[in-house]
């Protein structure tokens, strides 16, 4: 694993918004960086790949441990989501996608920060605009990048169904994320419908949420985390069952931080996990505070000697918190970065890296290029 300094494409930032990465810089600099990228090994693909597919699997079994121990205290689940979640559960209910962060330095095994298995974003950077960034820039080299062709092999399942795509309005990295879906799910030949979560309305005869044009929804892909969603205005309607969502209510258990220290129970010593635990006794003076429903690195703290040396703000907390070792990030001059394994249909199926030069990756962080030989 070795990064490089790289030289931009002329006209980056026209080239990145032409396939829908509108939202390429911020206030404080860029987003998507091009000005360095990452050169993996083949057998540290496998390395990613073979963790992601075990972890993925090893949370499936811890999901199906909480639901069958009833243990909701743990993940601060309320008790009005349950039935849901179990309902989805039990069905099996279709998933479609979600991206582990991974600790990976080329050297040990790659270890699991969190899974983001509910609403992850940084798709289009990983599916789209580095697989034209290497076209252009290391043609002769491959990435770890089968995201767009399993996306579109996923939604083929539901060829004949009409599938509402929703997320909230005035976020472009949410909307250019279901655009791209949606793109995707048209490609394999299903019929779509947008709706913003706001605009979902409840029709009481005879019983199902609708869009703006009275059009019912049965089947509704969200961006939108189910943890917001049980607290929305029509979340009593949702106990009725009436939509199939994707992410389904059973990725409530696999995107909740309250399932590291369950994992780590379940299997203790795994090589893919580092030590996390309810309390910080265990841990000593040095680890990781981490809420249970926190994104984008919000209300994270890395504690050293019984002070926090790093910490980020946000309004998460109230749910309880976890507390995790510290994982050894790589560090190249500076720069740290954290591997995002995605998953398709159950299947390891793409990289994307996060950069930064602090050591919690927070929403601001770099997305950087990769690829392999």
């Amino acid at each position: 694993m070795q990064r490089h300094p790289c030289s931009p494409r002329r006209e980056w930032a026209r080239r990145v918004e032409s396939i829908g990465l509108t939202y390429h810089s911020h206030d404080h600099g860029p987003y998507w960086d091009e000005s360095a990228c990452y050169e993996f090994t083949a057998p540290e693909i496998d390395a990613l790949e073979a963790a992601a597919h075990e972890l993925h699997y090893r949370c499936i079994d811890a999901a199906d441990t909480v639901v069958q121990r009833g243990w909701w205290d743990r993940l601060g689940i309320p008790a009005a989501a349950i039935p849901t979640i179990v309902r989805s559960w039990e069905r099996d209910d279709f998933s479609l996608y979600g991206r582990f962060d991974l600790a990976f330095d080329g050297q040990g095994p790659p270890k699991l920060l969190e899974y983001n298995a509910d609403t992850p974003t940084a798709l289009v950077e990983a599916a789209v605009a580095q697989w034209f960034w290497l076209q252009d820039t290391h043609p002769d080299a491959d990435q770890f990048n089968s995201l767009h062709e399993r996306l579109v092999e996923a939604w083929r399942r539901w060829a004949g169904t009409t599938i509402h795509f929703s997320s909230v309005k005035d976020s472009p990295e949410d909307e250019q994320t279901v655009v791209y879906l949606r793109d995707t799910c048209e490609q394999a030949g299903v019929t779509t419908r947008g709706v913003y979560i706001d605009d979902i309305g409840w029709q009481g005869n005879p019983g199902c949420f609708v869009d703006l044009d009275g059009q019912r929804l049965t089947h509704c892909f969200k961006l939108y985390p189910w943890e917001w969603l049980v607290h929305e205005e029509f979340a009593p309607h949702l106990a009725a069952d009436p939509v199939q969502f994707i992410e389904p209510a059973w990725k409530m258990l696999l995107s909740n931080k309250g399932l590291l220290p369950i994992l780590w129970e379940l299997f203790p010593d795994h090589p893919n996990l580092l030590p996390a635990f309810e309390t910080s006794a265990p841990l000593g003076s040095h680890y990781v505070r981490k809420p249970k429903l926190s994104r984008e690195g919000a209300n994270v703290a890395v504690i050293e000697a019984g002070a926090a040396i790093e910490e980020t703000s946000g309004d998460y907390g109230a749910e309880g918190y976890i507390y995790q070792a510290v994982a050894r990030l790589p560090e190249f001059d500076g720069h740290r970065a954290v591997c995002g394994v995605w998953i398709v249909d159950h299947e390891p199926a793409g990289l994307g890296l996060r950069e930064d030069t602090r050591r919690i990756t927070g929403n601001l962080s770099r997305f950087v290029p990769h690829f392999f030989r």
